[in-house]
């Protein structure tokens, strides 16, 4: 009992610190319709897709769903790193409450804020031309929440191996860009090379995106169920992994 009141406390503070500052709400919605409106827009004029209402917004649609995801659920490491230095994750280390715990409340906070404004987003579809209905709303909810649990997890174990800002900045740098351009989110994949195809499809954000297209869209590269085995497999390695590490990392501090 002491376990999920303990998880349960954690989620409520991420969610507390995430509704506290409303400019990040905001920019977690002016960010993506930019994306969409602009770049969209852009790269659109010149790419048809002739078989799609919406055109080339509608395609990158699920896909910058899918970016504001991973930008949130990975920064979000921030947290352990800014409960660190304030002194905070030092009195959750004493509370009676498991380490991996900890990481899974941290975990199921950070995706709750993902899931919100991926919501947001999926009822912004109608800017793009892009039909919402109930069952399609209650499928991408579920793709988002294992998308962000599995990146939410990598973001917290990235923090784990980081003692300062900077050093999480820097290496978010070399890992968040590279798997939100390798994911398809803005172009298909198939037809490329085969060593960008190897790229891609050891990306897990990658059949996170085609899962979500194939909700949204109707349209995929893989089967549905392929890539949500894939997402949902990912969400828990990534749990595991990171309450793992955490746990050693943490207890060689104490």
């Amino acid at each position: 009992m002491a376990e999920l009141e303990g998880i349960y406390t954690i989620w409520l503070r991420e969610n507390k610190r995430f509704l506290r500052y409303r400019s990040r709400i905001l920019t977690s919605v002016v960010t993506p319709l930019l994306w969409l409106l602009i770049f969209g827009t852009g790269l659109g004029s010149a790419i048809r897709f002739g078989n799609m209402a919406g055109g080339y917004q509608a395609f990158i649609f699920p896909g910058i769903i899918a970016q504001t995801i991973l930008f949130t659920s990975v920064f979000s490491g921030l947290s352990v790193i800014q409960d660190r230095q304030f002194g905070f994750l030092k009195e959750i280390l004493v509370a009676p409450i498991s380490r991996p715990s900890i990481v899974l409340g941290k975990a199921i906070g950070i995706s709750t804020t993902a899931l919100i404004q991926g919501i947001i987003l999926l009822f912004l579809s109608f800017v793009v031309s892009v039909p919402m209905t109930i069952p399609i709303l209650l499928e991408s909810i579920g793709v988002i929440i294992l998308i962000a649990l599995g990146l939410s997890g990598m973001g917290l174990l990235i923090a784990s191996f980081t003692d300062s800002m900077e050093g999480f900045n820097l290496i978010m740098s070399f890992i968040v860009m590279p798997i939100f351009l390798l994911s398809g989110a803005l172009f298909p994949i198939t037809g490329l090379p085969s060593w960008l195809q190897v790229a891609v499809y050891i990306n897990p954000l990658t059949y996170g995106v085609d899962a979500l297209r194939s909700i949204i869209l109707h349209q995929s590269v893989l089967p549905l169920y392929v890539s949500v085995v894939v997402v949902a497999i990912f969400a828990v390695l990534m749990i595991l992994i990171s309450a793992f590490i955490f746990s050693k990392k943490e207890q060689s501090l104490m």
